[in-house]
């Protein structure tokens, strides 16, 4: 037998192991497409954004104004300065922001013209809002730009005369802080499907460890041992099963979500690169946790923990862009962060395989260390004395 037909032989019973137990069937198939649609459904539909509110005035003509932002169906934040407002928009918190000035009572009752700050990123969602803010804003004061000149003359004449004067007349002015986010140009399935993609198929990798440890505790590594087969084609086997496990989930969900959801991919170059790299490096850590752990109940606990506790922090569960400047920093110490940051190259600046080559070359590095690190104990393990 070839090194090369004991590597397939050995990640073929791999496959066959899973997929014989009909339950992760459930699991690494339809459990994941089920959660796409839930959390789809839930971003994608009756969605608004977020309009902070700093109302520095605190007075009638301002609670009206922002009564009205409330009663035209807008999700309205009230937050308690500009310097807050901003914040919320550059962290992605709020969509567009809108500032009540210090005096804008004053000024209306003195028709003296007034510019109300609005603050938006520069993408679709804070332009729309922008825009119902502009109409909102001209609706509620429209009364009192009528009034400045509703004192003499006739009524065609008065009309005629507030439809052309600009005083009190109240503006907004838009301006664009920070960056585009990615979620941006995305749909609740996109946002679903990738992240749920990467927290499924770390998970099942995970989960994937307790073969491994059967399989030495059987003795069947041992006897694969004794056989002609060389240890580094045991070891390239068992590495090449735990990553077309992974490989498999992943093919899988992206098909399935395309489908049922439309779910966009990008690049598809890219997007199989990333799909690649992102299972090469779960096959390692199952490889790894498989060989370092004892036995099966260890490795069940040591892999649901660290497969749920990595996804919350490297943004599967929650978007990176709701996430602080420092939790940022942080979320880039586990691979799924980098994985999805290439997803939203791809699809929210329409990225190719050069333009996620950075994430790529990091997803690498970090299958590199599993699968050295993975391959040098379950080596130890197999060679040790009984």
């Amino acid at each position: 037998m070839t090194t090369l037909t004991a590597v397939w032989a050995i990640a073929w019973a791999n496959l066959v192991r899973l997929f014989r137990d009909r339950s992760n069937l459930f699991f690494v198939v339809i459990f994941p497409i089920v959660l796409i649609a839930v959390f789809g459904l839930s971003f994608g539909s009756g969605f608004q954004p977020p309009l902070g509110v700093a109302d520095a005035d605190g007075g009638p003509q301002a609670a009206r104004l922002v009564r009205a932002l409330e009663q035209a169906g807008h999700r309205v934040v009230r937050v308690g300065s500009a310097e807050e407002a901003r914040d919320g928009v550059e962290r992605g918190r709020l969509a567009g922001a809108l500032v009540i000035p210090a005096g804008y009572e004053r000024a209306l009752r003195g028709y003296v013209p007034l510019t109300l700050p609005y603050l938006g990123r520069n993408e679709p969602d804070a332009l729309q809002l922008g825009a119902a803010v502009r109409a909102a804003v001209t609706r509620v004061t429209m009364p009192a730009r009528a009034a400045a000149y509703a004192r003499d003359g006739s009524f065609d004449e008065l009309v005629a005369r507030a439809e052309a004067a600009p005083a009190p007349g109240v503006t907004v002015a838009a301006s664009t802080v920070g960056t585009a986010t990615a979620l941006a140009g995305m749909t609740g399935y996109d946002v679903a499907a990738t992240s749920q993609l990467l927290l499924f198929m770390f998970l099942t990798s995970m989960n994937g460890a307790t073969a491994l440890i059967e399989s030495r505790q059987l003795g069947v590594s041992r006897r694969m041992y004794a056989t002609p087969v060389t240890s580094r084609g045991i070891l390239l086997g068992e590495a090449a099963g735990r990553v077309g496990v992974a490989l498999l989930q992943g093919l899988i969900i992206m098909a399935g979500s395309a489908l049922l959801f439309g779910v966009r991919w990008g690049d598809p170059a890219g997007a199989v690169a990333l799909l690649l790299a992102f299972a090469l490096v779960g096959g390692g850590a199952g490889m790894l946790l498989g060989a370092a752990a004892r036995t099966g109940q260890q490795a069940t606990a040591l892999g649901l923990l660290l497969a749920l506790g990595l996804a919350a922090i490297g943004g599967a569960m929650v978007p990176l862009d709701f996430f602080s400047a420092t939790l940022r920093r942080l979320a880039h110490l586990t691979p799924h962060a980098w994985a999805l940051d290439g997803f939203a190259e791809l699809l929210r600046r329409d990225g190719t395989l050069a333009d996620v080559l950075p994430q790529l070359g990091v997803l690498a590095a970090y299958a590199a260390a599993f699968f050295a690190l993975g391959a040098w104990r379950l080596r130890k393990a197999l060679t040790a004395g009984p």
